[in-house]
């Protein structure tokens, strides 16, 4: 059975939209030129992806609100959903959040008390980053008033729109380089009743991780200890990319030592395998030592590239305890087809397992692309 084919990104952004952000103004702005705003906005909207359609209608409404912020925030925040009352939500606000982005910058306080309730109805995560870029204190220091907020979509803003490398949003420089302004935000949101701010906490630690490290590893180790069991999932998520990377110190605060008397067995279903196919390998996992050991099994494929170098991509299989003398038997089927976030090429490519982060036993296999 076919699936059908899944609706472009791009066409969250359609003529219809642009319509409804005409008529919610059109209500709310004095003097805003309906006609003007949806001509210019949707004048080869079709032709664009996601983003450029964004920018494309954000600066319709720069064109078209008034040249007043405090007018056009007033107008803004009309055109949101009060109460029972609708109101813009969803995929129009983000032009709108953009909007404040590009005009907001010189009216600090008002622009991100318009962005607080804004994101309450689509988020503003993306719109806050100029505003940290341009004065990183005073911006943070309004967020963190954030954290105590009763709406959750509030609280995950500041722990989202503060991430030093948020995908799709401009990277935040003096935040990648020092993080520590962010902390106590990703500190007072660990126990948030909401999984949906919890993993943006997760998240936020993820991209410090890249740059630092060692200071993600010292705070997960500071908030462990006694953790319940939705903090200590977001620990573990926020340790994800340290924990394939087999970062020592993260590793041991999920109890995963280096192996010691860990023996194990690799075994390749075939040598060769064709591109479209999978690659079926087993492993034994034994332990000889005279205490049980926690293991974290985990894999990398280091794909072949097209100067004959390879590149590995590490990925998760599983966690066990083995008792003294135990072991245990695993099969694994790994899909080499077409994805859009790598290309293959014929070739020597290897397989290598790894536990608790340290590479254990590897084979080679030829990858064949005919």
């Amino acid at each position: 059975m076919n699936k059908a084919m899944a609706e472009p990104l791009k066409n969250l952004l359609h003529p219809g939209v642009v319509t409804e952000i005409a008529d919610r103004l059109s209500q709310c702005a004095p003097g805003f030129d309906r006609d003007r705003f949806a001509a210019s906005a949707g004048d080869g909207l079709e032709a664009l992806e996601l983003m450029q359609r964004s920018l494309k209608i954000r600066d319709a409404l720069l064109e078209t609100l008034p040249a007043d912020f405090p007018a056009a925030a007033t107008a803004i925040d009309a055109a949101l959903p009060s109460g029972t009352a609708p109101g813009l939500s969803g995929w129009a606000l983000l032009p709108v959040s953009q909007f404040v982005a590009a005009r907001g910058l010189g009216d600090f306080a008002l622009s991100l008390s318009l962005l607080r309730r804004l994101t309450r109805h689509f988020t503003a995560e993306f719109a806050i980053r100029p505003f940290i870029h341009a004065d990183q204190d005073r911006a943070l220091a309004a967020i963190r008033g954030w954290v105590a907020d009763d709406d959750p979509h509030v609280r995950r803003l500041a722990s989202e729109g503060t991430r030093p490398r948020l995908p799709w949003a401009m990277r935040l420089p003096q935040l990648v380089r020092d993080p520590q302004p962010i902390l106590p935000i990703l500190t007072a949101l660990l126990d948030d009743p909401e999984d949906y701010v919890r993993r943006s906490v997760a998240n936020s630690l993820n991209d410090i991780g890249k740059d630092h490290p060692d200071l993600v590893a010292d705070f997960v180790a500071r908030h462990i200890a006694g953790a319940p069991p939705p903090r200590l999932r977001l620990l573990r998520h926020a340790s994800r990319t340290l924990l394939k990377q087999g970062h020592r110190g993260v590793l041991a605060n999920f109890g995963f030592a280096p192996p010691s008397g860990i023996g194990t067995r690799l075994s390749l279903a075939t040598t060769a395998v064709r591109f479209g196919d999978s690659l079926v390998f087993g492993l034994t996992v034994e332990n000889s030592h005279r205490s049980k050991q926690q293991v974290m099994i985990d894999y990398a494929v280091h794909h072949r590239k097209a100067n004959g170098g390879t590149s590995p991509k590490v990925f998760k299989w599983t966690v066990a305890t083995l008792e003294p003398g135990a072991s245990l038997r695993l099969e694994k089927r790994h899909s080499i087809r077409p994805i859009t976030t790598r290309r293959y090429y014929a070739g020597t490519h290897r397989l290598v397992v790894l536990v608790n982060g340290e590479a254990v036993c590897e084979a080679d296999f030829e990858l064949d692309m005919a």
